[in-house]
């Protein structure tokens, strides 16, 4: 039997494919989800902590998310050097605590450094982090709790629900989240194995003493991708993390371009690589080997890039079907996956240049 150029090009496609959706920790699938709880509960023992920096537009809507939770719960919003209202409006509310942030020291990440000042505040056993721009639905703190004691857990993290207002934030955005779980098997990631640990940072509830004991914030102090340092340095700590999906922890950053969605990504995709020019290449090669040359192939006459082709479209519709939108985006995932290389380009340019990462009128030099 001989084999055409065409099975060749598809080749290195189908096994990628074909492999993903036969692994038994199953990455592409939903299955980690949660959903409000219509239980009411109490929350004397949480609070939450809350950086926030120029988030006057949104930071009500998540005030008053986390108000509409239950009784007891407390909140404490570090204003990070805000330009804005932000803490007159927090402060408005009358079970939240503004603390002033002071100014970022050399060597800290921005966000990492507002919680560690609100840190000394919390007295709870349990420490809510949440994002300024992130809205809890009613019952969804119950469901966390819920399921952080029925499982054991001492870190419970969601991936917020991002906003899909335009063309591109359906292109891209649910492959954001599908990517992630890709880069970060949620199954792996919530077993007892020490070598998967992933966080979603804009909603996590966590034991107070887990988090000191991981040493907290000053142990992150430089992190750009700091949820999932976090969760690597729960586990390493001998304690037990979760992540999931929820439709109910709302992002309210609008996005709606592609330049907005670029910036979001490129900020840490090469931090995601370890700033490795090897590993970029090898990411490169597996985009090239799982998206370009099926495509090759199938222009001429493959039956087997077909098959790829399909195997690929099979692994992303789960997302597609989570996230509310038809099954035929999974026909872009190409130009996504393309996209998505590029952001990743970009930000090891933009590395090189000596800039590790630009946000919220931040800028943080490279080592370079």
């Amino acid at each position: 039997m001989t084999f055409d150029t065409g099975f060749w090009l598809a080749l290195p496609a189908a096994l990628i494919w074909g492999g993903l959706l036969l692994l038994p920790w199953r990455p592409w699938s939903t299955r980690e989800h949660l959903a409000a709880s219509p239980e009411p509960l109490d929350l004397g023992d949480i609070t939450a902590l809350i950086p926030a920096r120029n988030e006057a537009e949104v930071i009500e809507r998540t005030l008053s998310g986390l108000r509409s939770q239950g009784e007891g719960l407390r909140a404490i919003v570090v204003d990070d050097q805000s330009e804005d209202d932000t803490a007159a409006l927090a402060s408005r509310h009358d079970f939240v605590r503004v603390i002033a942030g002071a100014p970022l020291p050399p060597g800290w990440a921005g966000k990492l450094w507002a919680l560690e000042q609100g840190r000394g505040a919390v007295t709870t056993p349990m420490t809510l982090l949440v994002d300024a721009d992130i809205e809890l639905r009613p019952g969804m703190l119950a469901a966390l709790l819920q399921h952080k004691r029925a499982q054991g857990l001492h870190y419970v993290s969601i991936m917020a629900d991002l906003r899909r207002t335009s063309f591109w934030d359906r292109l891209l955005l649910p492959a954001f989240v599908y990517f992630f779980k890709l880069l970060y098997p949620f199954a792996l990631s919530n077993s007892r194995n020490g070598l998967v640990a992933a966080g979603a940072g804009g909603c996590v509830l966590v034991d107070t003493a887990a988090l000191e004991k991981a040493g907290a914030f000053a142990s992150l102090r430089g992190a750009l991708i700091d949820d999932c340092a976090l969760a690597r340095r729960i586990k390493s700590s001998g304690h037990r993390s979760w992540i999931g999906l929820s439709r109910d922890v709302i992002s309210l950053r609008p996005y709606g371009t592609l330049d907005s969605i670029w910036q979001m990504v490129a900020r840490s995709a090469y931090t995601q690589l370890y700033y490795s020019t090897a590993l970029l290449l090898v990411l490169t090669a597996i985009f090239a080997a799982a998206y370009w040359l099926p495509i090759a192939a199938l222009a001429l006459g493959s039956p087997l890039a077909l098959v790829a082709l399909l195997a690929m479209m099979a692994a992303y519709v789960p997302t597609l079907r989570y996230y509310e939108l038809p099954i035929a985006w999974a026909l872009l995932l190409p130009l996504t996956g393309t996209l998505y290389l590029a952001m990743t380009w970009g930000s090891a340019l933009r590395y090189w240049r000596g800039e590790r990462s630009r946000w919220k009128n931040r800028q943080y030099a490279s080592e370079r």
